[in-house]
């Protein structure tokens, strides 16, 4: 079979062109896209709360028994708090007025501000603004001399209560 020149030269560009395409490949451009998200979180407003147990040791009647605990309360930064101690357990016990109580029979003690013991704690409620550090305050306990109740082993419970 014999080509023309026609055909041949035209023969001749197309496979140059193939393998020009295929030899010599042209710069790829690298293209980007982008984009934004947001990113949120909502923190709540939290307390907790802790305290130490308060322990008289033995009381001896003729003198005053002294003991301290103290009441951790730790809030996220900028929460107002305030932490109020309960009346205890016994009967008739006000925040004024506290008793632990054995077989039915109350010891009186009170719980204070100070280490004076002239501040009762409970009067009034305790204020903190939260730092998320805890905020220490110590609870000053007395049980007064003067009380010749039976012997035995007198309880109460306090509830530290955080409001925010």
């Amino acid at each position: 079979m014999k080509f023309s020149k026609t055909v041949l030269s035209t023969l001749s560009a197309a496979a140059l062109a193939i393998l020009a395409l295929g030899l010599v490949s042209a710069p790829v451009q690298a293209a980007t896209a982008t984009t934004t998200f947001g990113v949120s979180a909502t923190v709540q407003a939290t307390c907790s709360v802790t305290a130490t147990a308060l322990g008289f040791g033995t009381y001896i009647p003729t003198a005053a028994s002294t003991s301290t605990s103290t009441v951790s309360v730790t809030c996220t930064n900028g929460t107002p708090a305030t932490f109020l101690l309960s009346a205890g357990l016994a009967t008739g016990a006000t925040v004024t007025n506290r008793s632990m109580t054995a077989s039915g029979v109350l010891l009186n003690y009170g719980l204070f501000s100070d280490a004076a013991h002239t501040a009762n704690f409970g009067a009034t409620p305790t204020t903190a603004n939260g730092t998320g550090s805890a905020v220490v305050t110590t609870v000053y306990g007395q049980v007064p001399a003067g009380q010749y109740v039976a012997p035995g082993t007198y309880n109460d419970t306090i509830t530290a209560t955080v409001t925010y």
